[in-house]
């Protein structure tokens, strides 16, 4: 097996994914970091690129499906990656201009139709501007952002790479 072939290639972007979670999961549940809730976006975006990926490695597709699969998991790491751009943004503003904190997650569910809750989490809080951790300088979001560019730079390779 050609490890330049496409069928490996998701699959280690799966893997990628996967190790990406389980670092989110270290910080949230050993260091104790809670998860803001443009942090939760993220992590849903780098559950459905790795999803992605993972049914593009089983599935072994030709170069037609590589690109949809690709396709979709580039929407999936934009999405991702901007979140991650909002928070950095959200970072280095002035605390003054910072927006309200949110009430929790669950009271929303219960209160508000789903494009308030969309457009609220989007929109960030003075909770997602905190810097809580950093490692080599860089906060969470940083390597976030850092993570959906090289994962969005490997789903464009995949699509326009020629050959099986």
């Amino acid at each position: 097996m050609n490890i330049a072939s496409p069928r490996p290639l998701f699959f280690l972007a799966f893997l990628a994914c996967l190790l990406i979670m389980l670092a989110a999961l270290y910080l949230e549940h050993v260091v104790g970091l809670a998860p803001c809730p443009l942090c939760i976006v993220q992590r849903i975006c780098v559950i459905g690129f790795g999803l992605v990926c993972l049914a593009a490695a089983i599935q072994a597709p030709a170069r037609t499906g590589r690109r949809i699969y690709s396709g979709v998991a580039a929407l999936f790491a934009l999405a991702g990656g901007a979140t991650a751009a909002r928070q950095v943004w959200l970072q280095n503003i002035p605390a003054d201009q910072l927006p309200s904190c949110l009430p929790s997650l669950e009271y929303m569910m219960e209160a508000l139709p789903f494009q308030d809750i969309v457009r609220l989490v989007l929109h960030g809080t003075a909770e997602c501007a905190e810097v809580s951790w950093t490692l080599l300088g860089l906060s969470i979001p940083e390597w976030s952002l850092l993570a959906f560019a090289g994962l969005l730079a490997f789903a464009i390779w995949q699509a326009v790479r020629c050959g099986r």
